[in-house]
């Protein structure tokens, strides 16, 4: 996944960052997500009467036939928060970030692989997160809003997640995108010597 991220790299570009989340809190994230109490109760609903089906004496075979299948599609919620725990570590594995002078590139996925270009140019938004395994584990989360739309008008975001040097990389982040919003706002020589906008200290240099 590194070496594919890094081949979309154009040749005139510097890479400033690249690593990877932090992997104690990648997967307690995995395993504590909003999905598990729904998951647990979801569970023991389930097998508490499929539990009763089995061992009450007024069950017959062609209704454990039935009852059986019925209950294994219906634990499915269940299945997909086991499923996302037992790959947190294979997700782990795939997901890489990589920040240059130019745009904040990051794979994902599992069996699907997928690899996201976040341009300076189209961020509107940088924020810092930090949730409870984040400030346990003493990492933080990137939140890149971009600026433009999709058809549906929906704007999309991206995200650098659980990663240790997180308030060097948002300073650094930040400063790239602020600098290329300047360069696209006032444009080569038309750029003044200083913008006396309503309360601005940019100066140009």
């Amino acid at each position: 996944m590194k070496e594919d991220l890094k081949a979309l790299i154009g040749t005139d570009e510097r890479i400033m960052y690249e690593g990877r989340p932090s992997r104690k809190c990648y997967i307690f994230e995995s395993i504590f997500n909003p999905l598990m109490p729904f998951a647990i109760i979801w569970a023991l609903f389930d097998f508490s009467f499929i539990g009763l089906s089995i061992f009450s004496q007024s069950a017959d075979k062609s209704f454990l036939l039935f009852i059986i299948p019925f209950f294994a599609i219906h634990l499915m919620p269940v299945w997909l928060y086991l499923g996302g725990v037992l790959l947190a570590s294979k997700r782990h594995k795939n997901t890489y970030y990589i920040v240059t002078d130019r745009a904040v590139y990051i794979s994902s996925g599992i069996i699907h692989k997928s690899y996201t270009q976040k341009p300076f140019a189209e961020m509107s938004h940088v924020e810092l997160h930090r949730g409870f395994f984040d400030q346990k584990f003493n990492v933080g989360d990137i939140i890149l809003t971009s600026s433009q739309r999709s058809v549906e008008g929906v704007t999309s975001s991206a995200r650098i997640d659980s990663i240790d040097n997180y308030v060097s990389v948002y300073n650094m982040i930040k400063k790239l995108q602020q600098d290329i919003y300047t360069d696209i706002m006032y444009p080569n020589d038309k750029r003044p010597k200083e913008n006396h906008g309503y309360n601005t200290e940019y100066k140009g240099e």
